[in-house]
C-alpha cells in the first residue's frame, strides 16, 4: 500500500485515518485495542485523537481516548508504527484556548496520557482568533525544537487565519501547518473546495478530513426517516442530508458500490482519495466488520466513469 505524505513533513502515513473519537465513548477498552491492532495488522497508521475525546460522554472528563491509545502502544509495544495524531484548544470548559502557556500545559497532558515521549502531528483543534498567529506557532516552534512534536497541522480554522500562520512561519522561521483538517464528503462538499481545497494544493498541505462519511448517511443505512428515527442521537445528524441531492447522491454510491462489489462507504471513502491534496479521510469504526468496510475502501480504484458519476451527483 502506498504511503502518502504529510505535507513537507517526515511522516508518511497510508491512506487511512482512525479516528479515536470512538475510544472510551462506544467502543471499550477491549473493543478498542481489537480495532487497533486489525487496523496495523493492515498496514496502516495513522491514528487521529484529540485531547478533549471524549469529555461529551456522562462521566467522562477528557483524555479518555489518548488513555486507550498510550495503553494500548504499551501493551504492544509498537510505537514507531504508529503516527499519532492528536489535537490541542477545544473548549474544556473554559473556552477555546490557543495561546502559548495553554499549549504548553496541555501537551504534557496528552504526552502523559498517550505514554509516549512524543507526538508525530500535534494540530490546533479549533481556533481563537483573540490570538496572535504567531503566539500559537511560537508554542509550536518549541515543542518541535525540544523534540515533542514532530509536525504540526490545523483544524476549524478560517482560510484567512490559516493563510496568516503560514505567512507567520515563512516570516520568523516557525514550524508550518503541514496538514489541515475540514469537514468534508462527498455531500458536504462547497466549503472545503470553495475556501481551502487551493490553499492546500499550493501549500503543499495535506487533507486529513473528518466526517468522511457525513455522520454514516453515505453508508447508505438512513433512506428515511425512519432509518433514523431508529438510530442513536449522533445518526439524527443524517436527518439534514435526505433531501433530493442527498438521496440523488445515494443512488449513485448504489451503481457504483454494486459494479465494485462492495459497500457505499467504500466507494465513498475512495472517492475522498481521488480528490487534490487528499491524504486520508478520517473514520471510525466500532467492530471489525465496520472496519474492513473502511480499509477495503480506501484500496479501491475507481474510474473515470465512477468518479464522474459521483460528481455530477454530488455537485452543489
Amino acid at each position: 500500500m502506498k504511503k502518502r505524505k504529510l505535507g513537507q513533513s517526515e511522516l508518511e502515513v497510508a491512506p487511512l485515518a482512525f479516528g479515536g473519537n470512538v475510544f472510551g465513548w462506544s467502543a471499550d477498552e477491549k473493543t478498542s485495542f481489537a480495532l487497533l491492532d486489525e487496523f496495523i495488522a493492515q498496514g496502516f497508521n495513522l491514528v487521529d485523537t484529540a485531547d478533549v475525546y471524549s469529555r461529551w460522554v456522562p462521566g467522562n472528563s477528557g483524555g479518555e481516548s489518548e488513555t486507550i491509545i498510550g495503553k494500548w502502544m504499551k501493551a504492544r509495544g509498537n510505537r514507531e508504527k504508529v503516527v499519532v495524531a492528536t489535537k490541542v484548544g477545544a473548549d474544556f470548559g473554559e473556552g477555546i484556548n490557543v495561546s502559548k502557556k495553554y499549549i504548553l500545559k496541555h501537551v504534557e497532558d496528552s504526552l502523559k496520557r498517550l505514554q509516549t515521549d512524543f507526538i508525530d502531528l500535534y494540530q490546533t483543534h479549533y481556533d481563537n482568533e483573540g490570538t496572535p498567529v504567531e503566539e500559537t506557532l511560537e508554542a509550536y516552534a518549541q515543542l518541535v525544537k525540544e523534540g515533542k512534536v514532530r509536525a504540526i497541522g490545523a483544524s476549524n480554522m478560517t482560510a484567512a487565519r490559516l493563510l496568516a500562520s503560514l505567512r507567520a512561519s515563512e516570516s520568523h522561521g516557525y514550524p508550518r501547518y503541514e496538514t489541515f483538517q475540514p469537514e468534508y464528503n462527498l455531500y458536504d462538499r462547497e466549503k472545503y473546495e470553495q475556501q481551502y481545497a487551493d490553499i492546500c494544493v499550493k501549500a503543499d498541505i495535506a487533507v486529513i478530513n473528518y466526517y468522511s462519511l457525513a455522520s454514516g448517511f453515505l453508508s447508505g443505512k438512513y433512506r428515511n426517516e425512519g432509518d433514523v428515527s431508529k438510530s442513536s442521537a449522533r445518526g439524527k445528524k443524517a436527518l439534514s442530508y435526505l433531501n433530493t441531492r442527498g438521496l440523488k447522491i445515494l443512488d449513485a454510491l448504489d451503481t457504483v458500490s454494486k459494479k465494485h462489489a462492495t459497500t457505499p462507504s467504500a466507494i465513498s471513502l475512495a472517492w475522498l482519495l481521488t480528490r487534490p491534496a487528499i491524504a486520508a479521510p478520517i473514520a471510525s469504526a466500532t467492530n471489525i466488520e465496520q472496519l474492513h468496510e473502511l480499509t477495503s475502501g480506501v484500496q479501491l480504484q475507481l474510474d473515470k466513469e465512477d468518479i464522474d458519476l459521483l460528481n455530477r451527483a454530488s455537485a452543489y
